[in-house]
């Protein structure tokens, strides 16, 4: 369990460079994301993200949706059950209930 605090600190010392403007450090702080991806769980990463992704300036939002893109092509399974739950309407049905019987 320490180990696992121990990156989550890494990630809020991480997690504020991601608005620098220098390619160097923008390439490197995308490759620090996805080490941590691969160390704390792409979940966790995706919480990290959602802050984000509709943030009402622009800039901010294309910092995050590049995130969020290279997360969701590198984790789309493990990012399902992380997804908030919507109950159904009338015209669809959004649960999943495959999902549910696991959990």
């Amino acid at each position: 369990k320490q180990w696992y605090q121990r990156r989550v600190a890494i990630t809020a010392g991480v997690w504020p460079n991601i608005f620098e403007t220098s390619p160097h450090v923008i390439n490197a702080v995308i490759e620090a994301i996805e080490g941590l991806r691969c160390a704390l769980g792409p979940v966790k990463v995706l919480q990290y993200t959602l802050q984000g992704l509709f943030h009402p300036a622009r800039k901010v939002r294309d910092v995050y949706w590049k995130v969020y893109n290279g997360l969701y092509i590198s984790a789309q399974d493990a990012l399902v059950p992380a997804f908030p739950r919507i109950p159904d309407d009338e015209k669809n049905s959004y649960i999943r209930h495959e999902l549910e019987y696991f959990l």
